[in-house]
C-alpha cells in the first residue's frame, strides 16, 4: 500500500496538478470533462486491443440416449388409494438404553460465594439425574444452568458477573461426557445512596426505617425485595391503610462498583379507625366437572342466605380490639379477620378498609371496616379415641352445630364409650357473649363409670362462665366460674374382702372456679415459659344430713429449651380436700392419684390406699411431680420421664412417702396438638400394682 502511494504522487496528470500562481492564490477545482490537457493524456480507442476469443470447444461425441423410464410412463395411482404410513418394518430404531448418555456436573466459581447449593437445587443438569438421550440435550440443559448461575450472580450483587459452559466427550470412556459450568463472579456492587421519595416527611420516616437497606452493604435481591415488604407492612400498621410501593429504581456506577437505590411511594392519607359495616357474600357455587363423553350435571340453585343468622353491626363490635379514633393498625384489622375466622360460622371473611373521606379532629381520615361474611358448614362431627391402664379404652363423639340459635348459639351432643365408661352428654354454650372470648355455658347429661375405686351413675346439669385462651389470642389471664347440682348413686369401698361394696345416694351443689395465668409460648404444645393454676369448688353433700367441704389444687407447670432440639418440661401439684372426712365425700369426688394424666408408672387412680378387697379407696390430699425431656426430631419425639406422687388421706399434703415411676413416650406432631404414647413401670412395685402401665392420647402429658 505504501509503494502504491508513492507511484500515485510520482504520477499525477497535469490536470491534478495545481496551477502556477504567482500570488499563492487558492487552489481552484478544475472539472476534467472540460480539460484539454486531460483528454490529449487518454490513449485513442482504437490503441485499446479487445480481449481474446475464447478456444473452440471439442466436438462432442455423440451420446447414448438413455434407457426409456417405463414406470414414469405409467398413470399415477389416484390419490384416494394413498396410504402416508411409512414402513418401518426395516427401519433401525435405536433402544432407550442405545439412546442414552451419562454425564458428569462440575461448578466452578460458585462455592467460593456459597452460591452452590442453591445453584444445585435447582440446577437443570443435576435434576436430569447425570442421564440424557444425546449431547444436545446436555448443551441444552448447560445452557440453562449458565443463565441461572449469572441470574445467581446478580441477586448476590456481581452485575459484571458471567457464566460460561463446557461440554466434551470423556476420553476412553464411550457414552460419558463431562459438563463444566464455570462462573467469573466479577466485582461485588454495593450500595450507595439510598432514598424513598414521592411521600411526606412522617410516611416517608417509617418506611426508611423499616428498608433494612444501609449504605455500602452488598445489593442482596433477597434483602431488597424483603425491605420492600417490611414497608408495605409497616405503613398500614402505622396508620396509612392506603399506601402502595412503587417500582424500584437502582442506578449502577461500574466505575466506583456502587448502586444508588430509590424507592417511589404513596403513602395515602394518615387515617383512624371508624365503625364497621358489613355485607354479605353469595357463594360462588364451586366447579361442575363432567367425565368425557357425558353432560354436566346441572348445579343445584343455592339457597339464598337469611341475613338474620349471619352477624349483626351490633354482634360485630363485639370482636374488635380497637376503639373509634384510635390510630389504624392493619394488625388489629387482621386479628378482627382472624376471630371472625375462629368461630368457625364462615367460610371466608374479608376486612378491608374503606374510606368514609371525613376528617377526625386531628385531621387524620376517617376509615371504616368492610367485613364482608361468607356462610361456611355449620355442622361438625369429630372424635377422640385413648387408652391408658386401669381406665380401658374410651372414645368419645361428638355433633355440634355452631349457630342453631344465632348468633353464635352452639349444641353440642356428645357420646361416650368405652370399657369402663359410657355417657351421653348436651350442652348450649353462647360464645362471645357480650364480650369477645367470654362464653356462656348450660350442661348437663349422664354418666356410668365402673372403675375399682368406684361404681357410679352420676346425672348432672352445670352452668358457668368462661374467658378463656384461643389459638389466635393465648391470654395470660382466664377463669371460670360456675355452679353444678349433681345426683349419683355409688358403690364405694369394701368394708370387708368378701361382702358386696355398698351402694349409696349422694345429692351434691358445687360452685367450681378457676384461674389460670399462662406465660407459655403455645397452647398444644409449649415449648419455654410457665403456668400457674388455682382451681376451687366449694361443695354441699346431702346424704343423711347436710356437709359442707372444699376442694382445691394448685398447679404449677415449668417449660426450659435446651438446644434446639429439647424442651426440659416440669410440673407440681398439690390438692385438697377441707371440711370433711372420708365417708362423707362421695367415691367420685374424692381425691385419687395415678394415670396418664397423674403419676405414670400406676394404673388410673391405682396409687394410695385400698379397701378390704384392694381396691383404691381415695383420699383427701395428693402431691404430684414430674419432669420430662422432650426430644424432637421432625415431626416425631422421643420423650423419657419420671414421675412421683403420693395420695394422703388427711387434708394436708406432703412430700413424704412418695411413690416414683419412670418411663419413655413417643411423640407423633399433628397441626392439632401431638399424639402421644408412654410406656411406664412403678419403682418399687406393690402387690396389686401394675408392672407396666400403657397410655395413648392426644396432647402432652402436661
Amino acid at each position: 500500500m505504501i509503494a502504491l502511494v508513492f507511484a500515485l504522487s510520482l504520477a499525477t496528470p497535469g490536470w491534478a496538478q495545481p496551477p502556477a500562481s504567482s500570488n499563492n492564490a487558492p487552489t481552484q477545482a478544475v472539472d476534467p470533462a472540460g480539460d484539454a490537457a486531460f483528454d490529449a493524456a487518454l490513449p485513442p480507442l482504437d490503441s485499446v486491443a479487445p480481449p481474446p476469443a475464447p478456444a473452440a470447444a471439442a466436438p462432442a461425441e455423440p451420446s447414448v440416449a438413455p434407457p426409456a423410464e417405463t414406470d414414469l410412463a405409467q398413470p399415477l395411482p389416484p390419490l384416494a388409494g394413498f396410504d402416508p404410513t411409512p414402513d418401518l418394518g426395516k427401519a433401525k430404531v435405536p433402544s432407550a438404553e442405545e439412546a442414552r448418555i451419562r454425564y458428569s456436573v462440575k461448578v466452578e466459581g460458585l462455592s467460593k460465594l456459597g452460591l452452590e447449593d442453591e445453584f444445585r437445587s435447582v440446577s437443570e443438569l443435576d435434576a436430569g439425574k447425570h442421564k440424557a438421550a444425546n449431547s444436545a440435550q446436555v448443551q441444552a440443559r448447560a445452557r440453562d444452568d449458565v443463565a441461572l448461575a449469572e441470574r445467581l450472580l446478580r441477586s448476590e450483587g456481581y452485575y459484571d458477573g458471567v457464566a460460561s459452559s463446557t461440554v466434551l466427550p470423556v476420553p476412553n470412556q464411550p457414552g460419558q461426557v463431562a459438563a463444566t459450568i464455570s462462573v467469573t463472579p466479577g466485582p461485588r456492587y454495593g450500595f450507595g445512596q439510598i432514598a424513598v421519595t414521592g411521600a411526606p416527611p412522617e410516611p416517608t420516616a417509617i418506611a426508611r426505617k423499616a428498608l433494612p437497606l444501609q449504605t455500602g452493604a452488598p445489593i442482596r435481591a433477597v434483602q431488597v425485595e424483603g425491605g420492600e415488604a417490611q414497608v408495605a407492612l409497616a405503613l398500614p400498621q402505622q396508620g396509612y391503610p392506603f399506601a402502595k410501593v412503587g417500582q424500584r429504581d437502582i442506578l449502577l456506577d461500574d466505575q466506583s462498583h456502587t448502586g444508588d437505590y430509590s424507592l417511589p411511594l404513596d403513602a395515602g392519607p394518615r387515617s383512624s379507625f371508624g365503625g364497621l359495616q358489613t355485607k354479605i357474600a353469595k357463594g360462588t357455587g364451586g366447579l361442575n366437572p363432567r367425565k368425557k363423553g357425558k353432560k354436566a350435571k346441572p348445579q343445584k340453585p343455592q339457597k339464598p342466605v337469611d341475613p338474620k343468622t349471619m352477624f349483626s353491626v351490633e354482634h360485630l363490635n363485639v370482636f374488635p380490639r380497637f376503639k373509634r379514633g384510635d390510630p389504624y393498625d392493619s394488625r388489629k384489622a387482621d386479628d378482627l379477620r382472624q376471630a371472625l375466622v375462629a368461630t368457625g360460622i364462615f367460610s371466608t371473611v374479608a376486612v378491608e378498609p374503606v374510606d368514609t373521606h371525613t376528617q377526625a379532629a386531628d385531621g387524620s381520615e376517617i376509615v371504616d371496616l368492610m367485613v364482608t361474611q361468607r356462610k361456611g358448614p355449620w355442622r361438625t362431627l369429630s372424635g377422640s379415641a385413648g387408652y391408658g391402664t386401669g381406665e380401658g379404652i374410651k372414645g368419645e363423639v361428638s355433633w355440634t352445630h355452631r349457630n342453631i340459635w344465632a348468633p353464635e348459639g352452639a349444641l353440642t351432643i356428645g357420646l361416650i364409650g368405652g370399657t369402663l365408661e359410657q355417657g351421653l352428654n348436651a350442652s348450649f354454650a353462647r360464645s362471645n357473649a357480650g364480650q369477645r372470648d367470654r362464653t356462656f355455658a348450660i350442661s348437663g347429661g349422664f354418666d356410668h363409670s365402673n372403675y375399682d375405686a368406684y361404681n357410679a351413675k352420676t346425672l348432672n346439669v352445670g352452668v358457668n362462665w368462661s374467658r378463656q385462651s384461643t389459638p389466635i389470642w393465648q391470654k395470660r389471664w382466664t377463669w371460670t366460674i360456675g355452679a353444678q347440682i349433681i345426683g349419683t348413686n355409688e358403690k364405694g369401698a369394701a368394708l370387708d374382702p368378701t361382702g358386696d361394696r355398698p351402694r349409696r345416694n349422694y345429692l351434691i351443689a358445687a360452685l367450681p372456679g378457676q384461674v389460670l395465668y399462662d406465660r407459655s409460648d403455645d397452647l398444644l404444645n409449649p415449648t419455654k415459659g410457665y403456668r400457674l393454676l388455682a382451681r376451687i369448688s366449694p361443695e354441699a353433700s346431702i346424704r343423711k344430713g347436710f356437709k359442707g367441704y372444699a376442694r382445691m389444687t394448685g398447679q404449677a407447670t415449668g417449660y426450659l429449651p435446651i438446644g434446639k432440639s429439647i424442651v426440659l418440661a416440669g410440673r407440681a401439684l398439690m390438692s385438697s380436700i377441707q371440711g370433711a372426712s372420708l365417708d362423707d365425700i362421695a367415691p367420685s369426688r374424692r381425691i385419687y392419684v395415678g394415670g396418664g394424666g397423674s403419676v405414670r408408672g400406676f394404673g388410673y387412680q391405682e396409687l394410695g390406699p385400698k379397701d378390704a378387697q384392694n381396691n383404691p379407696t381415695g383420699g383427701l390430699s395428693s402431691t404430684e411431680l414430674a419432669v420430662e425431656a422432650r426430644y424432637r426430631f421432625g415431626n416425631f419425639g422421643i420423650v423419657p420421664f419420671f414421675d412421683a406422687g403420693r395420695l394422703g388421706q388427711t387434708s394436708t399434703p406432703g412430700i413424704s412417702h412418695l411413690r416414683y415411676g419412670a418411663g419413655i413416650g413417643g411423640r407423633y406432631y399433628t397441626n392439632f396438638g401431638p399424639l402421644r404414647v408412654d410406656v411406664a413401670t412403678p419403682i418399687n412395685r406393690q402387690p396389686g400394682e401394675s408392672k407396666i402401665a400403657l397410655y395413648i392420647s392426644i396432647g402432652q402429658a402436661f
